[in-house]
Parts: structure tokens; sequence; C-alpha cells
């Protein structure tokens, strides 16, 4: 099993440290491993043999057959789900779980909005069913009146045939057969998704019953005198000819023009004019005032008097005053035109002013200009009459269809309206009352503010497809005098005939229904009323739970609240959770034009629905969430992770025919204190972590918090369980201590593997009910199973004890990837702990102690144990994981110290470089003054970035270089011996290592360069007691010259008690004083040694550059003859190269 490279200290303990390497600490970080394959030993086939327990429906896969999870088979297993009715509310008692689906619209295809909402749905209601609640996911669809009807008109007009040619009746006939051949596109991509909804109930907008409920709200609110006909400022789609709302409107900013127009002031002089600045100057023709601020001394004089609209044949129009004009902007005076600009009109309303609509229904001022056209055409008169000043280029922000894309007019128009303030005041007190939650709590202050400031409701549509307004007229009457309300046309002529008689003939008003209108009864609508004695509206209303994206919490979530108080007398649902908008990996919203949208039915056939749901659920409530691969890969990882963790807990189970085996398993009951502190510290340990994690994991459900739900099971999972636990139970699963040990780890395998997937089903309900059906003895399906129970009994002090184990192997663990240690490298690790804490690590790795375990473990490490720090503990990399337990890495058996050191440097002198360029330039007046604010905050942000590289990089180059001495050698023979303590490297074989090594690097290294001679300079004259004297706790430096150059390789060795191995192998056993040194001999004994030795722990000679004394100057220093010898003369023959060894030992 592979590893992650976690950070150095565990999350548990604060106390973890390391004292003699702190720049490790500061350089890592964590990161979430791609997949690595569990790798499978059969020790004991019996176990190993795994059997499914599933029905031979041929609908689930188990892993032993599979080597990852077919995304192919989420269909088979929605539709087995599906079949066998789970999606069907249970009666359990107790109060109902319901949510109604947000209606997506029947011409809808899915986008990933869709997918956000339905997952976070779907985890609710997979949830309280588990949790044993009467679940109901209601679901239906939107009859989406201005996008149906423009679908169905654009496919006619591809015939050559348009609306009005086939008449309201037909055309409607045209709408209901497109409805029934793509009206289903957009469910079965929603059940694509996953959604558990009971389809037996869903509903569509213009189904009768809804229809019946929508006529029947109309009819109550009419009768309250709460809806009235008038003539207000709507948005006005001229393509459509018909009202839309404000959240069908789009705004964009669009390249345009501010023209500058002179307005006469009637009865003055040529030069008594006021210049206005306006972006539409068709529409001053419907000008009915010019109006100015009141604190404005330019045009004080003018107030009161009358402006000369150009243009209309001399029509006036006065000059009025008002704060509402701003009088920095344009000329500081603003043309009235109510009819057709939305604060034009309040301010009219406001002055009492007339109201003109210069502007026909299609856009047009007539028959031959639209209102584009218009504009040029006025301007071109307006330059020719010498009333036109300028025209400069303006960015406009153009209102368009949200729909057709056209830019929508403001204007004036008879239509139906709801009086919104009687009902806002309910809502509002709902929600201060406590007994409507809206989360997150940010967004109550956006309801409140809109429901503090609302308009009346424009409800009516002048298309053919939705709900026609129940409203009937008599022929011959004016409509605006009398009209009847009614339920039914028959409700209607009969009240028409009580006052006018039987021959009276009346006709239903033209309009329909806003499609809001008919959502807004959507929670209550579906579930039977207006008929409070319907089942499901007495069993199921109010509902639980309104999920929905934040964007419509007042066009959809308000209205409902207000609708629900309104009809039924209590809010519709307790809590609202809005979700944030899904972007692309840079923030941005989706759109074609960028190019950027992800079809969530790809993203599905590429990663698998579960990694799609478990993205999307990580996201926080109420903010945006930033789509991107990287992020699915890794979900799709998670889901290849969990699937290879069912294989390995499968094959590690016994068979089914074992009867005595799983019986062992199956009396084994961990909600019982007893038994889970009886348990072996692993087991103990990953059995208390997941009662915890189930305590916490379902108060973030019950609280709403999935992406921390999502988040803690993902890292217990991926972290404590496959990465720590699995890896710990091989110990017992692969041992010979007997049956019940086996047994012990089999039964916390299986138990804690099947509450994860009991756990993590609402996020991921495909991998998990495979993986659910595979083990052995299911007797129901995952999505029915019965939520873990919480409060279960856990042991604080056996998380704790192995917490600090895991403390210690991450520690270990990082300091090698810090050092880049080879992954298959042997390194030695001593275990300093007290006895208390070695009896529990002996304890927890296996029955009767195997250091081999941990070594595994810790990454290929030798282990010692003992009470007390190794003699080279300077020399090592010290790491604490706790209170009495701490390690030491010996550094010179994980790095070439010398070579980390020059390469360090290197990259110091390039750091150094590159920041010093960067401080330039914020140093420099001219860029921070002049460069645009982001390029400098830019530059900041890498000089801060390089200073804090700059810092880790000379911590661990100072550290490195305090760890080995070197003594410079400058204009002087003195080589220097160094007092440091001892490292206990192996004796004998330090020095032959050492010798052998820098005999080769001396081949190697001169062999281009004939006149380079090398030479080791011996000291003569040395006693045998001297030097045990002077070698006691002393590092000798063994330096090879190059007598060409300044360049010399030094190797330090360091030891307290080899000085005898050393006499011995210099002067062959005697105390005579050395006059000649056979280097031949020395070489030849070295290798000898080498070969004889198993273990060898050893670091590189380092490269140092000296100044050093010249040939003749070492020869006067120490008057001994510089005698050459040939060695290794087969290495150097092809350059003829004399090689010169001497031997220097020189004594403090």
């Amino acid at each position: 099993m592979a590893f992650p490279r976690p950070s150095l200290l565990s999350s548990t303990s604060s106390s973890v440290c390391n004292r003699f390497n702190p720049t490790i600490l500061s350089s890592i970080r964590c990161r979430r491993p791609n997949l690595y394959p569990y790798t499978f030993i059969r020790f004991r086939s019996r176990r190993l043999l795994a059997v499914a327990a599933m029905e031979s429906t041929g609908v689930f896969t188990s892993p032993e057959v599979a080597k990852a999870f077919d995304f192919a088979s989420e269909e088979r297993i929605y539709k087995w789900w599906e079949s066998q009715g789970y999606f069907k509310p249970t009666e359990r008692g107790g109060e109902p779980f319901v949510i109604p689906m947000p209606p997506p619209n029947v011409t809808g295809s899915l986008h990933m909005g869709h997918a956000m909402f339905v997952t976070l749905e779907d985890i609710m209601v997979r949830y309280h069913r588990m949790k044993g609640r009467t679940a109901l996911w209601l679901p239906g669809t939107d009859h989406a009146g201005i996008a149906t009807q423009l679908v169905v008109e654009r496919m006619l007009a591809a015939e050559g045939i348009k609306r009005a040619d086939l008449g309201r009746e037909e055309f409607t006939k045209r709408v209901w057969l497109w409805k029934e051949k793509y009206g289903g596109t957009i469910t079965n991509q929603i059940k694509r998704l996953g959604a558990s909804c009971d389809w037996t109930r869903e509903h569509f907008t213009l189904d009768e019953q809804l229809s019946r409920a929508v006529v029947e709200a109309f009819v109550r609110l009419h009768d309250k005198g709460l809806i009235y006909q008038g003539s207000y400022m709507v948005n006005w789609s001229p393509k459509l000819q018909t009202a839309v709302s404000d959240l069908e409107v789009e705004y964009s900013e669009e390249p345009g023009a501010l023209y500058h127009i002179k307005y006469r002031v009637a009865g003055g002089s040529r030069s008594d004019f006021l210049t206005i600045a306006t972006t539409r100057p068709e529409t001053l023709f419907g000008d009915t005032a010019v109006a100015v601020n009141p604190e404005d001394e330019r045009y004080m004089k003018y107030i009161g008097k009358q402006a000369i609209v150009p243009m209309t044949f001399g029509r006036h129009v006065p000059i009025i005053s008002d704060k509402y004009v701003d009088k920095d902007f344009g000329t500081g005076v603003l043309k009235i035109s109510p009819g057709h600009d939305h604060n034009d009109y309040l301010l009219a309303r406001k002055l009492g002013l007339p109201i003109l609509n210069v502007m026909n229904k299609d856009g047009t001022l007539n028959e031959w200009a639209g209102r584009f056209e218009a504009r040029q055409k006025l301007w071109h008169e307006l330059e020719e009459t010498g009333l036109a000043v300028k025209k400069e280029a303006y960015t406009l922000r153009v209102p368009r269809s949200q729909r057709g894309g056209e830019v929508i007019e403001p204007l004036v128009s008879k239509q139906w309206f709801v009086t919104m303030e009687p009902l806002a005041e309910k809502a509002l007190r709902a929600v201060e009352k406590g007994e409507l939650t809206i989360l997150p709590e940010r967004f109550e202050k956006i309801y409140n503010h809109w429901l503090s400031n609302i308009k009346d409701w424009c409800i009516s549509r002048q298309l053919w497809w939705g709900h026609r307004i129940p409203v009937w007229y008599v022929v011959d009457k004016d409509p605006e005098e009398e009209y009847i309300v009614a339920r039914s046309e028959e409700e209607a002529l009969t009240k028409a005939r009580e006052k006018h008689g039987k021959r009276v003939e009346i006709y239903q008003d033209p309009d329909v229904l806003d499609t809001w209108f008919s959502s807004a009864l959507w929670p209550f609508s579906t579930l039977g009323w207006p008929d409070a004695s319907a089942k499901d509206f007495k069993e199921f209303y109010p509902t639980s739970v309104l999920e929905t994206g934040h964007d419509i919490l007042f066009f959809w979530v308000a209205r409902m609240v207000m609708m629900g108080i309104e009809f039924t007398g209590t809010v519709p649902f307790s809590y609202v959770y809005l979700h944030g908008l899904i972007r692309d990996s840079q923030g941005r919203k989706m759109s074609k034009t960028l190019g950027n949208v992800i079809d969530p039915l790809d993203t599905i056939k590429e990663y698998g629905t579960d990694a799609l749901r478990f993205t999307l659920s990580l996201g926080t409530a109420g903010q945006d969430l930033n789509l991107s691969a990287e992020r699915l890969t890794s979900s799709k990882a998670f889901t290849n992770k969990l699937w290879n963790a069912g294989k390995f807990v499968l094959q590690n189970l016994p068979s089914q025919s074992d009867l005595s085996a799983w019986k062992s398993i199956q009396d084994l009951k961990f909600d019982i204190e007893k038994a889970v502190l009886n348990l072996p510290l692993p087991e103990c340990w990953v059995v208390s972590k997941l009662h915890m994690l189930i305590n916490a994991v379902t108060i973030s459900y019950d609280k709403l918090f999935f992406g921390d739900v999502a988040r803690e099971i993902y890292d217990f999972f991926w972290s404590d369980f496959a990465d720590w636990y699995i890896e710990a139970s091989k110990a017992r699963l692969y041992s010979s201590e007997g049956d019940s040990v086996v047994s012990t780890s089999q039964a916390v395998l299986l138990y804690v593997f099947e509450n994860i997937l009991k756990l993590l089903h609402p996020f991921m309900p495909f991998v998990t009910e495979e993986l659910w059906q595979s083990l052995p003895y299911r007797k129901e399906a995952l999505i029915v199973t019965a939520w873990p129970t919480t409060s279960l009994p856990r042991l604080d002090e056996a998380v704790k004890k192995f917490e600090n184990l895991q403390a210690l192997t991450r520690a270990i663990r990082n300091a090698r990837a810090e050092y880049s240690v080879e992954p298959a490298r042997r390194i030695p690790a001593f275990i300093v702990a007290n006895s208390e804490v070695l009896k529990y690590i002996y304890v927890s790795w296996s029955i009767s102690y195997d250091p081999k375990l941990l070594a595994r473990v810790t990454r290929f490490c030798n282990i010692s144990f003992t009470e007390s720090p190794p003699g080279d503990a300077n020399q090592s990399i010290h790491l604490v994981a706790s209170e009495g337990l701490e390690a030491y890495l010996p550094l010179a058996a994980m790095v070439d110290i010398s070579a980390e050191v020059q390469r360090l440097s290197k990259r110091l002198a390039k750091m150094q470089t590159e920041y010093d360029g960067l401080m330039a330039r914020l140093n420099s007046p001219n860029f921070v003054e002049k460069a645009p604010q982001d390029i400098v905050r830019g530059v900041q942000q890498k000089a801060a970035e390089a200073e804090e590289k700059l810092t880790l990089t000379r911590n661990q180059l100072s550290f490195l270089e305090s760890t080995v001495p070197i003594t410079k050698v400058i204009d002087t023979p003195y080589i220097g011996i160094t007092a440091v303590e001892s490292d206990k490297m192996a004796k004998s074989v330090a020095l032959t290592i050492v010798l052998v090594l820098a005999l080769l690097s001396v081949c190697f290294t001169f062999s281009e360069s004939a006149a380079a001679a090398p030479f080791i300079v011996a000291h003569k004259k040395v006693s045998q007691k001297k030097l045990n004297q002077n070698l006691e706790r002393v590092s000798v430096s063994i330096d090879i010259y190059n007598s060409g150059s300044d360049t010399a390789y030094d190797v330090t060795l360091t030891d307290d008690s080899w000085a005898q191995e050393v006499f011995d192998i210099v002067t062959g056993n005697t105390s005579k004083s050395w006059e000649r040194l056979d280097a031949g001999a020395l070489v030849s004994h070295s290798f000898e040694l080498l070969s004889s030795v198993k273990t060898v722990y050893y670091g590189a000679p380092a490269l140092i550059t000296y100044r050093i004394p010249t040939k003749s100057k070492l020869q006067e220093a120490y008057s001994t003859p510089i005698l050459p010898l040939k060695v290794l003369s087969e290495v150097a023959s092809e350059t003829k190269i004399e090689l010169v060894i001497f031997f220097l030992i020189l004594l403090t």
C-alpha cells in the first residue's frame, strides 16, 4: 500500500517539533495523493475467499471481479431502486421529511445548476430516509411560458408558419404535442444524477390539479381586493409582445453614445436654452418635463419656465426642480419621459406629471421607423436644425431578454397586478418569529430588504401558453368598467346572466398568468391544495426544507412564503437552504460566449455521477463554487480508492461456508464499551474514531453543513482507514497468532467499512450501493438501511496513543521526503521513548512485537528502540512526536551532505538574484507610481514569496553546513583537527570506504588533466600512544589535494574509539615512524575490508575550494620527501596520469 505525503506534524499533537532542523516544518505542504493500488498477499486462502452476498439479478458487480467501478452500472442500479419502490415514502411514524423540487423548465436541458440542486436535495432525502423518517421528495417541471412558446414558435418558423396563422387553440395544441415529445428530457437527465424522487407524484404546472389551484388562488386574492388591473411601467418584450419579469431581464454593457441636445427656453432669447444629455433621443417625443437640481446655480433662473421640446412643432413642457437630478452627470439637465424610463415614471407619479407613450408594442415609433432607425433619423434632423450639440461615445447598460436576447423596452402597459404589501408583512414576521429559517443567515437581510421595499407584482403575460387569467368580459361593455372573476367559464357565464340576462355573451381575458404565479403555489398545490382534506396535504404539508439557488430568493422563495401563509395559514417550509452558482475554474460565470460551459452528462461519462455529486457537495451554502477538472479528478480517485478498499476487505473475509469464522466475527459487538476497550490499540483507535465521526457527521447533516460532512468522511476514510488501519490490520490478517486475532481484525475491517458506506451513501449513492451489495449477509438495500447509531463508546486515551504513533510516523516520512531519500532506501531510525510508551508501541503493532511492521509503515527504516538519545544525536534530525516519544535520524544516512550544500548554495544564489530584481522594481518610484496597481501588487506578492523561500533555503543550508565540520586552509599547510562528538559509524569500515571513495574520486576527477598530480600528505614519526591520546573525540580530515590547482577534496571521519584501527591500517601494526606508505597495498586492503562488510553507512566526500600551499611549501613544512607511487594505473593509463599519494594526520 502506498502512502501520501502528510504534514510532519500530526493535527492532534501540537508538541511535535523538529529541534534540530526547523526548516523541515516550514517546507512541508499537505497534499492528497493520487490513487495507488492495494497489494494483496495471499497468506491464508481460506480467509481470502470472499463471496458476494447479492441477488443474482445481474444488477450489481463485486469489486472482486471488476478492477474499478463501472459508471455504466449506475443506470441499472437506479432502475433497480425505482422498481423496488424505495423512492416512495414509507410510513414509519414521526414527523415526515418533505422537500419540494424546484421545478425545472420543461424546455430545459440539464446544466450544472440542476446538478447542484439535485445533489443537495438528494443528500437530504437519502439521509432522512436512512434515519427512519417518512421521506418524500416531490418532483415536477414548470411549463415555462415564455421559453416554451418561443421554442415552439421557432420550430414553426422553420416550417414557414406563424403563430397568428394557426390561431390560439391550434397553437396551444402544437405546444402540448411538443411537450409530450420533448418534455421528458429534463426528467430523464435528473434521474441520471441519482435523484431519489417519488416519480409517481411527479407534477407539471399545467396539470389539471395545479391549474385548479392557480385559479383558486387568483379568485381568493381578487375577492380580498389584492388583485387589480391598471396601467403601470413594465419590462416589455417587443418581439414576443408581452411583459416579462425582472428575473427574465439581463443587463449587458455595450458601446453606445451620449447625445447632447438643445431645449430652447420659451419666451427667451436665442442664448436661452438648456442642453440635455440622453442615450435615447428618440424618446423626446414622450417628454413631459425638463428637470434640474434646485441647488444648481446655472439653471435657477429657468425654474418655473417652459422648455420647447425639439422636433415637436413647439410643444412646451415645464422646467421643474428636483433633488433627484444629479447636477454632475452630463449637463445637469434631465428630460423626463415617464412612458419610457422606470425612474422617470416614478418621478412623474410623485410630481403628478402626465405620461405619454410614443412607442408601439412592437418597438416602432410608427409604421416607417423602429426605435433604433428613428434615433439615427432624429439626430440627423437635429443636426440640420442646429439643435444637436454633440455626440460622444458612451458605455450603455442595455436590458436584454434572457430568452430571446432582444432589447427590452420600459413601457407603460395595462396589466393585472397583485398588491404585495399586506402579504409581505406576514412573510417578514415569519422570519422574525423564527417560523422560517434562511441558510446562510446573511440572506435574511436581503429577504427583509426586498419585502420591506416590495412593489406590486405584475402577474399578466401577453402569451398563449400558460394559465389563462380567470377573468371574463361582457361583450359590448367597457372592459375597464366591468369584468367577471370566476373559477370557470360556466361560473362566469352564470354570474353574467344574473346581471345582464340570458342572452349575454362573454369572452375571456386573452392574457395568461406569470409562470412564477403558479410556481409560488408549488409546495402545497402539488400536495392537493385547495382540497385541504387531501391525504398528501394532511400528511406532508407544511414541507421541511426548500433548497434552491440564492439568485431566486425573492422571485420564487419569498413569493412561496407569502402565498403559503396567505392560503394555508402557515409557512410552506421550515428551512430555506440557498446554494451558490457554479462557475468555471477561473471563477467566471459559465456561458456559451466564453465557451466554458461544463455539461453534466459529459462529466458523468468521464468521471461518474458519484464523483460529480461529491465535488458539488464540497461547496459552502450560499457561496459560488469553482468547478475544475482537477477537483473532479480528485473525486474520481476517491471513488476508485473506495472501490479498492472494498476489494481489500472482501478478499480478507472468510468464506461464507466457514460458519465458525463468521460466528466469531458476528459475535463481536462494538456498541459495548467493554468490548471496545478490549480491542488491540489499532482496532480500538479506528473504532473510536469511527464512533466520533458518526457523531460529528450526524450533527453536520442535521445542520445542513454538507461540505463539512463530505470533508470529514473523506478525511477519515482516506487518512485513517485506508492509509493507517488497513496497513496495520495486515500484521494480524497475515500473522500466525491464531484465529481469534484474525477474526478481530476482520470484524473491525467489516464494521468500519460498512459504516463508511452508510455515512457516504447520500453523497455517492451508486458506488456505495454496489459495494454494500457485495458484502456478505446484507439483508436489505443500502438506500433503506438504518443510519448508524450515535453516542457509541469510544476511548479517547487509545485515540491519543495511536495519534502519537501517527505523529512519529508522519515526522519520519516527511523527513525522508524533505531530503529526497529514495523510497526503497533504508535508513536507521532511533526511537527514544519511556517505558510506558514503549509498552503500547509493542502491543499496538503486533501481539508479539514486530519492529519490521513499524519500519514498513514509516517507509523503509531500520528501527531501534532506546530510552536515551544516541551518541551522534547532534548529527541527526531530531523529531518529537509527543511527550516521551522522539526519534533521531542520522543525517549522513539520508543525504549526500556535500552535494546538497553545493546544490542549495547555487539555488540560493539564483533565488537571491531574482529577489534583488523584484526589490529593485519595488524600490523604484517610477514603477510604484506609474505601473497599474494590480501589477504592483503582483510584484509585491512575488517578492514576499521569494523572501520566504530565501529564508527557508538559508535555514536548510545553515543546518547542513553545521552538521559536518569543515576546516578551511588559507595559505598554510595546517589541515586541522576539529573536536566534535562521535557519530559511531563502523570503525575500520568508515576509514576504508572513505579512502576508496577518495581514490576513485581522484582518478575520475583528474583524468582530463595530466598536469594535475593529487597527493595525500602523511605526517612523520607519530607514535601509537600519541595517536590514541589525540584521536579521542576528534575528527580526522583526509584531504586529497590537486597540486596543479587550488582544489581540495575533503572527507571528515569522526569517532572516539577507532584510533587503534587507523594506526594498524596505516602502520601495519607497528609503532615505527612513517617513512614510506605502500598506497597500492592500502587500496587493496581497503577493498578487502569493504567486501567483508554487510551493512554500510556512509556519506560521500565533500567538494570544497581552497587556497592551498604549493608542493614545495608542504615539503618544507613537513621535511618529508614527496615520493611518487603509481596507483590504479590501469584506470589512468589513457591519460598517463601519475598519482602521487601521501597520508597526513595533523594533531591539535
